[in-house]
Order: structure tokens, then sequence, then C-alpha cells
């Protein structure tokens, strides 16, 4: 007896199921529901509504190319680091983050006592240096002098002596007298070229004091926009230390790295589109350089691309380098067109003269449209799916 019951509930237990499954079915393919369709089942024709009558499209083929995304970031073409060119303490930086300067603009003062007094000291030795100039030059004249004296009295002493009107001895003297007198000469001449070197070098001491005095007011190299300001008053510089960072204003490029497999596609000079997320830009890039070393660590190399300004553009913000690798022929739909039930994708399609759902598979989307891996082949009418009615 409990064995019959047993089997009359598993029968009814089958049964169930199977009515519930039917009915699923049912309800799926549009028993219950005057406007649901089954797949590959004519549309019934409707009326225009107030709206007029509902749009169709066409499914085109069309050659596409497929990109490599270099992931990059936009750069200044120019980044001076501003640095002192002497040691001294910071009196002022007159500039901060994002200031425009111009160039020769005023940056930074630093303490000049210490170049001052050392150029006042140059100066006083350059002065120093003159009037021993001045002091040589007239130990010249009275040398010259002395020396053309000498060399007259020895002339006329030798006269004397080849007509017998003078001594041996006179004329011993007079050369004597006549040889000191050009030594002293050329000592004085000498003492002169000495003064004279020493006061070159005097001037060369005063130019560099001058030079380093002028260091003390560090200007712009260039018009731009500072980025960094990496010291303070009171800060201590010196040759080698960066106090700001100047970046060149308005020319950027994007530096992005390419995989080794795809560098042969770049080339110098090649216009490659660049898209900045952040603004929502496509801008037309001209590679400007290309690192001849690939990364031993990523395999990639850096591609430095040119990029037209943009007002609202920055450095520092995240762009895309799109690099071609290859075309081919896609089928492409509206989006609009494409209606989606669950997981499933399905178009509305004109065959024979009769509306008929159609699965398909999508792939990338492409502007307004979608592509269509399978299910079309290109040409046939689609219904342009709305919100409210699917039917054409």
């Amino acid at each position: 007896m409990m064995s019959r019951k047993k089997k009359i509930s598993t029968w009814g237990a089958l049964v169930g199921g199977g009515l519930g499954v039917a009915v699923l079915m049912a309800y799926l393919g549009g028993f219950f529901v005057s406007d649901k369709i089954g797949p590959n089942e004519a549309l019934r024709p409707e009326s225009p509504g107030p709206e007029g009558p509902k749009k169709t499209v066409e499914s085109i083929v069309q050659t596409i190319t497929e990109y490599y995304e270099a992931v990059g970031t936009v750069r200044p073409r120019t980044e001076a680091r501003i640095e002192s060119q002497v040691t001294g303490r910071i009196l002022e930086i007159l500039v901060g983050p994002g200031d425009h300067v111009t160039r020769g603009a005023l940056l930074a003062v630093l303490d000049d006592r210490e170049l001052q007094a050392r150029l006042e000291k140059a100066r006083h030795g350059l002065a120093s240096a003159r009037a021993r100039r001045e002091q040589a030059r007239q130990a010249v004249a009275a040398a010259r002098a002395v020396y053309t004296q000498a060399e007259a009295a020895y002339q006329r002493t030798r006269t004397y002596f080849d007509s017998e009107a003078a001594t041996s001895q006179d004329l011993e003297w007079a050369e004597s007298a006549y040889l000191q007198a050009k030594a002293g000469l050329q000592q004085a001449q000498d003492g002169l070229r000495e003064a004279v070197s020493g006061v070159r070098q005097a001037e060369q001491v005063v130019k560099e004091a001058q030079v380093a005095l002028g260091y003390t007011k560090i200007k712009a190299v260039d018009e731009g926009q500072v980025a960094e300001r990496l010291a303070e008053p009171g800060d201590l510089a010196w040759p080698g230390k960066p106090l700001l960072v100047l970046q060149t204003r308005g020319a950027l490029r994007l530096e992005a790295f390419v995989r080794e497999g795809l560098i042969q596609k770049v080339s110098l000079g090649q216009h490659l589109e660049v898209v900045l997320t952040a603004q929502g830009l496509t801008l037309d890039g001209t590679v400007e350089e290309v690192i001849p070393a690939a990364d031993p660590m990523t395999r990639t190399f850096l591609v430095k691309v040119g990029l037209p300004y943009q007002k609202g553009m920055f450095p520092g913000m995240f762009g895309r380098l799109l690099v071609p690798v290859q075309s081919r022929q896609v089928v492409l739909v509206p989006r609009a067109a494409v209606q989606h039930v669950g997981q499933l994708e399905m178009v509305t399609v004109r065959r024979n003269g009769r509306w008929e759902r159609v699965f398909v598979k999508t792939g990338a989307q492409i502007g307004e449209n979608i592509e269509i891996l399978s299910g079309l082949s290109g040409g046939e009418t689609l219904c342009l799916a709305r919100s409210h009615d699917a039917h054409c």
C-alpha cells in the first residue's frame, strides 16, 4: 500500500514538473502575452501610431582598423630645473607652483653680501694693478730716454774713435753705458708687460665677481609655468641643488610605452591619435622621438608624441596612444537596433516581407554602432528598437 502511494506521488511530481515547463515555454513563446513572438516567427502588421512609421536601418559592412592602446603620460616638451650657480642663503622666492613666468622674470633672490665684498676686493686689486701698470709705463719712458742718450753717445764716441779723436777706453765706457741702458729698457719693458698682464687678471677677477653677484638674482630661462617649488626662504642654495621646476608653457607631448612587437609600426613624423581620457579628447599627435632602446624589464620602447595645444591640458594627465595594428571587415548596426532579453541579444530583421527576430552575438562598440560577430552578414534591413516598442 505504501509502495503504491509512493509511486503515485512520484508520477504526480513528474507530471507537475512537465506541466510547469510547458507553461514556461508557452509564456516565452508569447502564448499568454499578445505582443510577444517566438524566434523566427513573423510579426503581426501594426498600423502607424501617433509618432508615425517606425524607423528602419540597414546593417553595413565596414573596414575598421584595430589599434593597440599604449598607456602614457602628458609631459612638457622641455622641463628646466632651476638651480643656483653660487652658494648663498635664499632671501626670497617670488613664484610658486602654477605661476606663469616670462623669459627673464625674477624667480628668487640670494644673500649677496659676501659676493659684494668679494667684488669690492677685486675692484681694489684692479685699481692697484692699474697703478702698477702706470708706474711701469713711466719707468719704460725713463729707460727709453736713457737708452736713447746712451746710444747716441756710443755712436758719437765710435765715430771719434774711427777718426782717432777718442781713445779705446772712451769707446769702452760709451759702449758699457749703452749696453746698461739697453738692459734697463728691456727690464722696464718686461715690467710693463707683467703689469699689463696683472691688470688683465684683475679685470677678469672683477668680471667673475660681477657674474657671481648676478647669479644671486635667479631669473627664468624661458617662458613657462612653475611646476614645483623645491626650496624656501632661509634655505641654503648651492650649485646642483634644484630650487624650482619650470615647464615650457603650451608645448606638451605624450610619452607612452609601446611594446617591442609593435615598435616597427611607429616612425618619426608619423601622425597617431592620442586619447585624453579625463577631457574626452582625441588629438592628432606627431611622433617626435623614439628612444632606440627597450626597457629590459617591460620590453617596451618610449615614444614621445607632440600634441597640439588644448585649453585645460596639463602635464601629468593620463593618455593613450593608438597604434594601428591591422585592418578587418566587420558588420555594424546601430546600438539601438539590438534588443536584450536576459542574456540573449537579438535584432528584428525583415526577410521575405516579414519581420523576424534573429539571435546575434555582439562585439566591440564603435561610435554609435556595435559590431555583430554572428547572426548577420551585412545589408539586412533592421528595425530600430524602442524602449516602449520593438516592432516596425
